[in-house]
């Protein structure tokens, strides 16, 4: 899960970190979830749409981010290739919902 690994890998911040990049990181890969949910509780595909695309946003949020961390050498390779792992399945699922969605089929 998504979650779960970014607060893994964020335990690796620096202390000094906590209210930047670990805050940034984590609110980006609870907010994938909870957009996707919230979406998914509204009345129209076009509300459920909106929220995927906040949802797929957040993901390359996290990704940047990651990238961000790793440029700083606050987080190795070795850190941050399960997260680009979840990352890209999830992309690839969102995308998959989206299309779907937008042919107008029902995946609820």
């Amino acid at each position: 899960m998504l979650v779960a690994e970014i607060y893994r890998v964020t335990r690796k911040l620096p202390g000094d970190e906590r209210f930047g990049l670990t805050s940034q990181m984590r609110r980006a890969a609870v907010s994938v979830s909870c957009n996707i949910a919230e979406g998914y509780g509204r009345a129209t595909r076009g509300e459920y749409l909106n929220h995927l695309s906040i949802a797929r946003g957040s993901l390359f949020e996290v990704e940047a981010l990651c990238a961000v961390c790793h440029s700083l050498v606050l987080l190795t390779d070795g850190d941050t290739a399960p997260v680009a792992d979840h990352l890209l399945h999830m992309r690839r699922m969102l995308r998959g919902l989206i299309s779907a969605l937008q042919r107008g089929k029902r995946s609820r």
